[in-house]
């Protein structure tokens, strides 16, 4: 519109000097040709596929999260579970990029998700967590570790390794034993562990899903208690941290960014197929042409 405009105003003004200004047309269509060709590079015309390397580097995240009755407790509002899901929904939405599993524990472990990267699937199988899953018994915290180094011994040996990380969320509360073998597998695994801690030293009574609070053997209230002690164990024999998780204690943005800094260690290379974008040979004509237009000037009005 502006061009145009342009080129009337030229005509008009040489109109009275007999002229017509028609040497402005060539400059016209040299333009329009070189408008066109720049719209068609942006575009991308693309034609053909190639095949292009991609690395990337990427993590397993195994999320370990205990459903022993001890995590119904109240000390965190609604509960310690109840908690601890609304917090893992915003970590798995936070690593799109890397593998995520979940495995529930108590007395003994199962895999309630292997390692995935379909955000939706895990979202819904965190979302049916309830201490009802998995039979009453002592928590302990070996099953579980042994499950994920189980599920690492059994990859491939032409599987490319990927760092692993384990964040093993409970209230602290372990009656297992015999542990350190297991630790001393994971050291030299390299796996980094983060326990979350979760509940207050106070502590509060357990409540019972029919109404009422769990007694135990002398008939008292039982009460379940933050035991910060093996988590923070666990965490520094295997090269990772303690993070605690109350009311008056919220570090679970920290653990976030720790996951966010446990960078992949090997890269892969995958080859994707792509299209092959043709936008340079409509921009390098553009561009000629805009360079003649440049140099090659016009008098459309001759005095």
């Amino acid at each position: 519109m502006l061009y145009i405009g342009f080129a009337l105003r030229t005509r008009r003004l040489a109109a009275p000097l007999g002229q017509r200004g028609w040497r402005l047309s060539w400059k016209l269509l040299l333009r329009l040709g070189y408008f066109g060709l720049f719209g068609a590079a942006l575009l991308g015309p693309a034609y053909g596929v190639t095949q292009r390397p991609v690395r990337t580097t990427g993590k397993d995240v195994w999320l370990l999260v205990d459903l022993s009755r001890s995590m119904d407790a109240p000390d965190i509002a609604p509960s310690r579970l109840q908690k601890v899901k609304a917090e893992l929904a915003t970590l798995i939405s936070r690593f799109q990029a890397d593998r995520i599993g979940l495995v529930v524990f108590g007395a003994d472990a199962y895999v309630q998700c292997p390692l995935t990267y379909d955000q939706s699937a895990l979202q819904l199988f965190l979302g049916t967590l309830q201490t009802s899953l998995l039979p009453v018994g002592a928590t302990d915290f070996t099953p579980p570790l042994e499950l994920v180094l189980d599920r690492l011994s059994k990859l491939p040996s032409t599987a490319t390794p990927r760092a692993t990380a384990i964040v093993l969320v409970s209230d602290g509360e372990d009656f297992g034993e015999n542990l350190e073998p297991t630790l001393r597998v994971m050291a030299r695994s390299g796996i980094r562990l983060f326990s979350l801690g979760v509940g207050t030293l106070e502590g509060s009574r357990l409540p019972r899903p029919k109404g009422g609070y769990l007694r135990d053997a002398r008939g008292r209230d039982a009460v379940s208690r933050l035991t910060p002690a093996p988590l923070q164990r666990l965490a520094e024999q295997t090269g990772g941290r303690y993070f605690e998780l109350s009311e008056r204690r919220d570090e679970f943005p920290l653990l976030v960014n720790a996951l966010n800094r446990l960078e992949g260690q090997t890269e892969q290379v995958r080859s994707v197929a792509v299209a092959d974008n043709r936008y340079r040979y409509p921009l390098a004509l553009a561009l000629a042409l805009l360079a003649l237009d440049i140099l090659l000037t016009v008098r459309v009005i001759r005095p």
